[in-house]
């Protein structure tokens, strides 16, 4: 019919790229074209919508409302996009693939990956492991596991590949402080039992702080790190991934609380070459990932492109 505009998907993964990454120049790497070529892109997407899409924040660029509306569907189409063309390419694998993943990703990422890969692959079974990363790991190298996500940069393991890094707050009741009255008393330090990066990582802050500490709970599993913080017993430290609504992460400085490092995601694969139906979840995993972590971001940036 006369008069109907067909986006184009290529530009449109730009404009989704651009701003998922927080950079038309990031996303002008991560897509191999230059910065030129990526703002005649953006510009081709303004005049086929007829409104701006982009405006001035300070020395970057915000997206306008229009934008913002175009942004949701552009994520929308091109999902639907790379599932067909996955489903259609890959719809006769089949066999089965061992997936072990850190409970922080159990009831967050993993519904969303079980079903983009169910869609794409109907015949492909898949079995679960949800562990620490110590179990994660040695199952992966025993071939238990066909590949597993672990919290760590992955070290000498081999076939291992860093794939993200996360940060790592202090977590707790808003009113941890004044329900403990603890002004004058060590912190109550709530962790896995050991070993334990993220345990690790909030003792060697405290003690550079010269801040005193006290462990009052310890776990083997999150639920229990969570019911501790939620009861008020102290805090205790992880990613916000799969955070309680109950929980907070307290912000440091009005806490009383040193600075936390980032932490690594790391893949390790129990073959260097991996079977095709391993090779696809693994994709899905680590597309959902980043997806993620790169919406996050983005909501807490303040428009600076």
């Amino acid at each position: 019919m006369a008069g109907r505009i067909n986006l184009d998907m290529d530009v449109l993964r730009t404009f989704v790229t651009g701003f998922e990454l927080g950079s038309f120049a990031r996303a002008a790497d991560q897509l191999g074209r230059s910065q030129s070529a990526i703002s005649t892109q953006l510009r081709k997407l303004e005049d086929q919508m007829g409104v701006p899409l982009v405006q001035k924040s300070g020395r970057g660029l915000a997206l306008t409302t229009a934008g913002e509306g175009l942004l949701s569907y552009a994520r929308r189409m091109l999902e639907l996009n790379d599932e067909a063309v996955q489903t259609i390419r890959a719809s006769d694998l089949d066999g089965w693939v061992r997936l072990g993943l850190p409970q922080d990703f159990a009831d967050t990422f993993l519904p969303l990956v079980l079903e983009s890969f169910a869609l794409a692959h109907p015949k492909v079974r898949v079995e679960v492991q949800v562990d620490r990363s110590a179990p994660l790991i040695d199952k992966t190298l025993k071939g238990e596991l066909d590949v597993s996500l672990v919290w760590g940069d992955g070290g000498s393991a081999p076939n291992a590949e860093r794939i993200a890094d996360f940060a790592v707050s202090w977590i707790g009741r808003k009113d941890w402080q004044d329900q403990l009255r603890l002004r004058e008393e060590p912190v109550p330090l709530i962790a896995f039992e050991p070993p334990c990066l993220f345990r690790a990582a909030g003792i060697a802050a405290l003690d550079e702080a010269h801040i005193p500490w006290k462990l009052v709970f310890t776990s083997p599993s999150l639920s229990g790190l969570w019911a501790a913080a939620g009861a008020g017993l102290g805090v205790t430290l992880r990613t916000t991934v799969a955070m309680p609504a109950t929980l907070s992460a307290l912000e440091c400085s009005s806490n009383g609380l040193p600075t936390l490092p980032t932490i690594p995601l790391a893949l390790h694969r129990a073959q260097a070459e991996p079977r095709p139906e391993v090779q696809r979840l693994t994709e899905i995993v680590v597309q959902t990932i980043q997806r993620e972590i790169q919406v996050s971001a983005r909501r807490l940036r303040v428009g600076a492109f």
